[in-house]
């Protein structure tokens, strides 16, 4: 059976301006992210709910992870969306590391959404209306190159950040699901999305950076105190996905609503070639 066999006939939704079918198909998209050592305190203080427990390193600080999504392939048409998430289990505090080992086969594991910028209303209102997930309309240009990919993401002039991921390490299959959490009308979502691909994964990385700005959404980042060199990078060689609607797993947890941005259309840039060398 191939990965897409049976996602469709789906169900039709609208929130705003989206008018969609579920599940969102993505067929084929350029996908990296870092992940950081960041402060405990501060993490645990950005959860809404006391049920959902970051991930911890074994040196008492938690993870944080900024992922750069080129969606050049979707049901929903192409895009830019760039997440910045917290690795957490829900249900119960979990032994140092071994969630972001497992991923998706340690129950309860999935990654909060606090951040979820993206070039396109219809992939705001979707998003939002949807999922709850926290997203706002912004800029972004990426570079892809056989050395490295590239996000620069901004609101017009505002630069929030700049995510470079060199494509480095380990070669392997990936087809774990991705599990998001999210708050949509009081209630915590949770969300698993089918997805194929291989990746890339290095523990240290070099030649990899977060660079942030100073644009509000930078700054609320840059309050976890992240540490200067990443924990792991993960580069996809190829990935496709499905991403289905969320189930219910708390109700009544604080509001985590996000950044809303403004009320525009976002510049999708993306450029294939040598690289320009650019460093941090």
């Amino acid at each position: 059976m191939s990965f897409f066999e049976g996602a469709r006939p789906g169900q039709r939704v609208t929130h705003g301006k989206a008018s969609f079918e579920l599940p969102i198909l993505y067929f084929r998209d350029d996908c990296f992210a870092l992940f950081f050592a960041a402060d405990r305190r501060r993490v645990e203080a950005a959860m809404p709910s006391d049920r959902l427990h970051p991930v911890m390193l074994p040196d008492g600080r938690t993870l944080v992870g900024v992922a750069a999504f080129n969606y050049i392939d979707t049901s929903i048409g192409s895009y830019g969306e760039v997440g910045v998430v917290v690795p957490a289990v829900h249900g119960h505090r979990p032994a140092p590391l071994v969630p972001a080992l497992m991923e998706a086969r340690y129950p309860g594991f999935g990654n909060l959404v606090l951040h979820l910028p993206v070039t396109a209303l219809t992939a705001r209102d979707a998003g939002r209306g949807e999922w709850g997930y926290t997203k706002f309309v912004a800029d972004m240009s990426f570079e892809i190159t056989p050395e490295y990919q590239e996000c620069r993401l901004s609101e017009g002039n505002r630069h929030i950040l700049t995510l470079r991921v060199a494509r480095q390490g380990l070669v392997m299959a990936d087809s774990k699901p991705l599990v998001t959490y999210s708050v949509r009308d009081g209630d915590l979502r949770k969300t698993t999305i089918p997805q194929r691909g291989t990746a890339r994964n290095a523990l240290r990385p070099q030649g990899s950076f977060l660079q942030l700005g100073t644009h509000d959404v930078a700054q609320s980042i840059g309050a976890f105190d992240l540490s200067s060199r990443p924990f792991l990078s993960r580069s996809y060689l190829e990935r496709s996905s499905i991403l289905p609607g969320g189930v219910v797993v708390e109700r009544d947890v604080r509001p985590l609503d996000g950044y809303r941005g403004e009320e525009r259309e976002g510049a999708h840039e993306v450029r294939y070639g040598a690289g320009r060398g650019a460093t941090q």
